[in-house]
């Protein structure tokens, strides 16, 4: 069960590990570009590519999706960004249904890991395996592996890696459930042992809305650079220049007592940007104006009259 690029390769690695994928179940197609034709899911364009059923259901308790998951017969469910699942589902298995999770869980649960875990300056992340429950993200952990945050990194680039990784340990996962060597630790376990037996504070990773991504130059540099990596490709953190909103992909850290007030900005007009922050700049490398497509600081100068 699943939707986006990132669980593509789940699917490949268990299939490509022998394990009998019966089904796959995601998202229906749904109308997108200018033209609002009907797009396929990544994971459905996988699927279909390599003669695998597909299951579209546009709701969960729907009774006719429920039989024919029923006559599926499956030993277990995989869920990689999928959706909230009801209980008639997930516990339909023998084996119950596993969830891949984009971070060292119990921390960061919630719909995006990956960005929140830049954003807050983390310098290690990781990806979970765990069985469902009730509450969103907290059943008990099968397997976890660390992956370390590179300083400038973007939420872009760490998906990349993550999705690679997190497809090996799901094959693990899946094969420690066959063989019974896995043994489920419960969160509240992990969340309970930090540094003299007091409770870890947990770090929570909501849905990102749009004010989340509205830069606030009177923040550190630190704190900037962290938000437009963190957010980029995909929302990317935005600022206005001008009165016009333009959305900033890649930048660079300047720590240098700024001369002017956050928010404002300098540039020679030809190869730099950069807009003041509390502590220092952010020199702008990518940016994309309103209406406009992704460029190079160079080549926005060209046409921009500061």
């Amino acid at each position: 069960m699943g939707t986006p690029e990132f669980a593509v390769a789940s699917l490949q690695a268990v299939v490509e590990a022998g394990f009998d994928v019966v089904a796959v179940i995601t998202a229906p197609d749904k109308p997108a570009g200018r033209g609002m034709k009907l797009s396929e899911s990544a994971v459905k364009k996988w699927a279909v590519e390599r003669g695998l059923p597909v299951l579209q259901p546009e709701k969960l308790k729907n009774p006719v999706f429920l039989e024919e998951l029923r006559l599926l017969h499956a030993d277990l469910q995989i869920v990689v960004a999928f959706r909230m699942l009801p209980e008639l589902v997930w516990n339909m298995p023998s084996l119950g249904t596993i969830n891949l999770h984009g971070s060292l869980l119990p921390q960061y649960r919630g719909a995006a890991p990956i960005n929140w875990a830049i954003i807050n300056g983390e310098s290690q992340t990781g990806v979970t395996t765990f069985k469902l429950k009730h509450e969103i993200d907290t059943g008990d952990i099968l397997l976890q592996e660390a992956l370390p945050i590179r300083a400038d990194e973007t939420a872009g680039e760490l998906h990349d890696r993550m999705k690679e990784a997190g497809a090996a340990l799901l094959v693990k996962t899946v094969q420690g459930l066959v063989d019974g060597s896995l043994q489920e630790t419960p969160q509240q376990m992990i969340a309970q042992t930090g540094s003299q037996g007091k409770a870890i504070a947990l770090k929570h990773a909501p849905k990102i809305f749009t004010d989340d991504c509205k830069i606030n130059w009177d923040s550190s540099v630190h704190q900037v650079y962290n938000l437009i990596r963190g957010l980029s490709p995909y929302p990317a953190a935005f600022t206005y220049l001008n009165g016009k909103l333009f959305k900033i992909y890649t930048a660079e850290k300047i720590i240098t007592p700024p001369v002017a007030a956050p928010g404002a900005y300098e540039t020679d007009s030809k190869t730099f940007l950069r807009f003041a922050c509390q502590d220092g700049y952010i020199a702008v490398h990518e940016i994309q104006p309103e209406g406009k497509k992704k460029m190079e600081i160079k080549d926005f100068l060209r046409g921009f009259r500061a």
